[in-house]
């Protein structure tokens, strides 16, 4: 039996076809058309691109950015779609074309269960517990405990970035020195401001040509990704952390900045030291397509 799941972005739509065992048969990629009709449009050529290669799919499951209402596929507040209006069933739309349930989750949830099926098959074990950390425009994570994951009473838990760690700049959620003002990529652009391309590569570049003024912009932004991986151990001590979205692309770079600022603040604490979140910490390899993945294994496990 396949199933079909679909990362929904605010620029692109990736899709992948799996099996049973979660290997990846197939994908199709489509650049995401804003608004409803446009959303909703995008998910269905995805789907039927897959369904082109590998047939009909026994479950679909879709991750989304926004608060997802678990079971209805109702979304609220999807950020960066475009959408006029405050919420869109997107289940609902899905499923009528399809003639079949479509599960819809966040999309960092989903990428939560993506890398967990990745923890489980990688020699590990069977992992149970794991805080996925989402470094992208924003900030936000996935929690998986005892192999659920938590949403949280109103479908908000994980949403880490605008926890205030320090004072600074005004965050887009009303608060002063949030995590996103420090540890996301809109922060990198404020802060490294390139005039083509993106922050990060050219901040590391300037790092790694030794340029003060990027080696100091560097270890504030890999301290607050430490800082948020810290409020994630204190505040659930999972097995492991799972460090990616968009900014994790730059690969080994990212882990070794923020290895070093875990360690600057375990030498500063033999509490933190004790902790050792460094030593649970790891990337999302390049190519895996957790969201996607992730967002299939929610339709299968519901």
């Amino acid at each position: 039996m396949i199933g079909f799941g679909l990362d929904i972005g605010g620029t692109k739509t990736l899709g992948v076809a799996v099996d049973p065992d979660g290997r990846v048969l197939a994908d199709a990629l489509q650049p995401t058309r804003p608004g409803a009709e446009g959303v909703v449009g995008t998910a269905l050529a995805v789907i039927a691109a897959l369904r082109d290669r590998v047939g009909a799919p026994a479950s679909v499951g879709v991750g989304v950015p926004g608060v997802v209402e678990a079971g209805s596929g109702v979304v609220r507040h999807p950020v960066n779609l475009g959408l006029a209006e405050p919420e869109l069933a997107l289940g609902r739309a899905l499923g009528a074309v399809l003639g079949q349930p479509v599960v819809v989750e966040n999309d960092v949830n989903a990428a939560a269960l993506g890398a967990l099926a990745w923890l489980s098959e990688g020699g590990r074990g069977a992992v149970r517990d794991l805080v996925y950390l989402s470094l992208g425009t924003g900030v936000a994570a996935g929690i998986i405990l005892d192999g659920r994951l938590r949403r949280g009473a109103t479908g908000t838990a994980g949403e880490i970035g605008h926890l205030p760690i320090a004072d600074g700049p005004v965050c887009r959620c009303g608060q002063h020195g949030c995590v996103e003002t420090v540890a996301s990529g809109r922060a990198l652009a404020r802060a490294w401001p390139t005039p083509t391309g993106h922050a990060l590569p050219a901040l590391l570049a300037a790092v790694a040509a030794g340029d003060p003024a990027a080696v100091a912009v560097w270890e504030r932004f890999t301290d607050g990704v430490a800082a948020a991986l810290g409020i994630a151990a204190l505040a659930v001590d999972p097995e492991w952390f799972v460090v990616g979205g968009g900014l994790a692309g730059v690969g080994r770079p990212l882990l070794e900045g923020v290895t070093a600022a875990l360690a600057r603040r375990a030498a500063a604490s033999d509490f933190l030291a004790g902790v050792d979140i460094a030593a649970r910490t790891v990337l999302v390899p390049a190519g895996l397509p957790v969201g996607a993945l992730g967002a299939a294994l929610a339709a299968v496990t519901g």
